[in-house]
């Protein structure tokens, strides 16, 4: 039993004051009034929030945030420091060089300019065979491996990543321009066609950045990407065998039986055995020399220089030996000197604009992918955070003068990226020698390069596919999540069996898929118990030691939008559970539902479709006696719930700032009512 306070208290021997006391129901009626007030008191806040900023409003911060540099959006104003001034900070967002820039040291240069040589002697080979790749001359290649790295070292922000071309995107182009204009027929038309391609490419890099709507390249899910890359690396692989065998009629197609099929049927014409011995030969070297480097890390500079020295003694044994008047293919000339202008090669105009859109779409995404992936992975390391949007801005306008200058589609590669880091890379600055060298190259030694075997570029090309097999991250997706592995070997078979746009809009529509179907159409819909000697309510699935509070449901919606793809599924759900209770409490009122509540702190957003079921549901929920309240609407989910006037036609009341609250405001009222009964 409840024992009262004494009534009274004796004075105090200081002479004070007589000492009021209360009951222990007094003081309990007192907390409780506390309690409601203070309910009452969030509830408002809930309902009073201010409105949410409007579109134009979020466009203009994103532009804002993407242009200048993060940190407090009011400089400190420390004693004996200037405030930098808006300007610098929109110039130093834009170009993170003139931040880092103030700082580089010497002893950086030093580890720079080794990392770059280091760079330039694995990227001249690889630009030349990743060219011959795109259906393009050898130069185009080098030149890519110049203009692009220079513009990203100035807008770029991640300090390890290598910029220049890359097999994925290279195979890419080559597969879906050599469908619209025959690289063979009109070679001119064809590298034209590359530039205006490469140009679209850049725009959308551009937009993607400044609108932030990276969003859309992670549509590409990593196990998308997984699948995507093993596919390619295939494809090319198998693609090499024209280069490996000598073969000069070869099929453009990428699909797998069609590379089989022409590979099979060109042994019956024509071929250098040649070719075959010479590109194996200096495979097994590269692939040595990429196992002595993964062996030992501080042989790192091993496979890094392997191309370059099979490119120098392939291309002196035909030289010396007269090989290529016996069958070996060569690469013949190589146009040296600086980047043309290609403004004028441009086809902005025509029937093939549409296409070239298209296509500068899906270089634009998969370069993307790959490059922010790069950067990300050695940013990790190195214990420090890239902006993928500034990521975006940056090679977007590399890209752009990249088309302005004879390059094609340009990123980040894996293999050099990696080659970079172990070299000791400090800053951007070995992105700046790397570029210098290849352009001396271009200047002076292009004429060397006559007799070099177009084998051995396919021997290279051939040597940097294992790192884009990963079969041990598919082991791990299948055995973590078997609905992303579907994607994977969606993308993997897609591009295998089909076309690389057929392996990405397979991965595409299987994520997207994913993302609807349990998500957004199907999403999770929880009901919610408290946990013993807690105030917290959790899903009942999850612990089956919550506790149901009899006679309210309490329901919490796992979806960012409530939406039209959803909201009927919710309503209906939810309907269906107070119908099953009701049929359960025929005899007895003590289990009928007399509230639902709705815990709405995962919906981020609403629309028209979503409000219209709720104000069913209410309807519905009346019907049978059954009270609906709402706990923790967002800010956006709030305001328009407000605007649409749902807000007045459930009660003002019925809107929580917690479950908790929710529900001890349903137990009271349903004590009241019993009480008035």
């Amino acid at each position: 039993m409840l024992r009262e306070f004494p009534q009274t208290l004796q004075n105090c021997t200081m002479g004070s004051q007589p000492v009021e006391t209360f009951s222990v129901e007094e003081q309990r009626r007192k907390l409780d009034m506390e309690d409601a007030t203070g309910q009452l008191e969030r509830a408002q806040w809930v309902l009073n929030s201010p409105d949410p900023p409007g579109l134009l409003q979020e466009l203009g911060s994103s532009v804002r945030e993407i242009i200048f540099s993060h940190g407090n959006k009011h400089a400190s104003s420390a004693a004996g420091q200037k405030q930098q001034s808006r300007a610098m900070k929109f110039l130093q967002g834009l170009f993170p060089i003139l931040r880092w820039g103030r700082d580089y040291k010497v002893s950086e240069f030093k580890n720079d300019l080794m990392a770059g040589l280091t760079l330039a002697s694995l990227s001249i080979p690889q630009s030349i065979g990743y060219a011959n790749l795109a259906k393009l001359d050898p130069q185009y290649g080098l030149y890519t491996s110049v203009i692009p790295p220079l513009i990203y070292t100035v807008m770029g922000s991640s300090r390890e990543i290598a910029i220049g071309p890359v097999a994925v995107v290279s195979m890419l182009l080559s597969s879906m321009i050599g469908e619209i204009q025959d690289p063979l027929a009109d070679p001119i038309a064809y590298r034209n066609f590359v530039f205006t391609v490469t140009l679209f490419a850049g725009t959308f890099q551009a937009i993607f950045g400044l609108f932030r709507l990276g969003f859309l390249v992670d549509f590409l899910s990593h196990a998308s990407i997984v699948g995507f890359m093993g596919g390619a690396a295939i494809v090319i692989g198998l693609q090499q065998l024209k280069g490996l065998l000598g073969i000069r009629h070869f099929t453009t197609k990428t699909d797998v039986v069609s590379v089989l099929h022409s590979a099979f049927t060109s042994i019956h014409h024509p071929w250098s055995p040649l070719n075959f011995v010479l590109g194996c030969s200096f495979l097994i070297f590269l692939l040595f020399a990429r196992f002595i480097g993964r062996k030992n890390k501080k042989l790192f500079w091993f496979p890094a220089i392997a191309p370059l020295v099979s490119v120098i003694l392939s291309t002196l044994i035909v030289y010396l030996t007269k090989a290529d008047k016996h069958g070996v293919n060569i690469v013949r000339h190589i146009k040296g000197g600086l980047n043309r202008s290609s403004i004028h090669d441009l086809q902005l105009s025509g029937p093939q604009v549409g296409q070239a859109a298209k296509i500068g779409l899906i270089s634009a995404i998969v370069a993307l992918t790959e490059a922010i992936a790069v950067g990300r992975s050695f940013a990790s390391i190195k214990g420090y955070h890239i902006d993928g949007n500034k990521e975006m801005l940056a090679l977007g306008f590399m890209n752009i003068a990249g088309s302005l200058s004879s390059c094609y589609v340009a990123t980040g590669s894996f293999s050099r990226t990696a080659v970079n880091f172990s070299a000791g890379c400090k800053t951007l600055v070995s992105n700046i020698v790397m570029a210098i060298t290849v352009l001396v190259s271009l200047e002076l030694f292009t004429a060397l390069l006559y007799y070099t075997p177009t084998a051995i570029l396919a021997s290279i090309i051939l040597s940097a596919l294992p790192g884009l097999i990963d079969i041990r991250e598919a082991y791990y997706i299948w055995k973590v999540d078997k609905l992303d592995f579907i994607a994977c070997i969606g993308a993997f078979f897609g591009v295998l069996f089909a076309s690389v746009e057929i392996g990405l809009l397979a991965a595409v529509t299987i994520s997207f898929a994913r993302i609807l179907l349990m998500n957004a159409i199907r999403p999770g819909i929880e009901t919610l118990g408290r946990l013993p000697r807690a105030d917290v309510y959790c899903d009942m699935d999850q612990y089956p030691m919550a506790i149901k509070t009899p006679g309210i449901l309490a329901v919490r919606i796992n979806s960012a939008l409530l939406c039209f793809a959803n909201a009927n599924f919710i309503r209906e759900r939810i309907l269906r559970w107070v119908a099953e209770e009701l049929d359960e409490s025929k005899e007895s009122t003590e289990g009928r539902i007399q509230a639902v509540i709705l815990d709405m702190s995962n919906v981020m957003n609403i629309d028209t479709a979503g409000i219209l079921a709720l104000e069913e549901l209410h309807k519905e929920l009346l019907l049978h006696g059954t009270q609906l309240a709402i706990a923790n609407p967002k800010w956006q989910v709030i305001h328009k719930l407000r605007l649409a006037e749902f807000i007045d036609m459930i009660g003002r009341e019925w809107v929580f700032l917690t479950v908790s609250e929710a529900v001890d405001a349903c137990v009271s009222s349903k004590l009241t009512a019993l009480a008035n009964c």
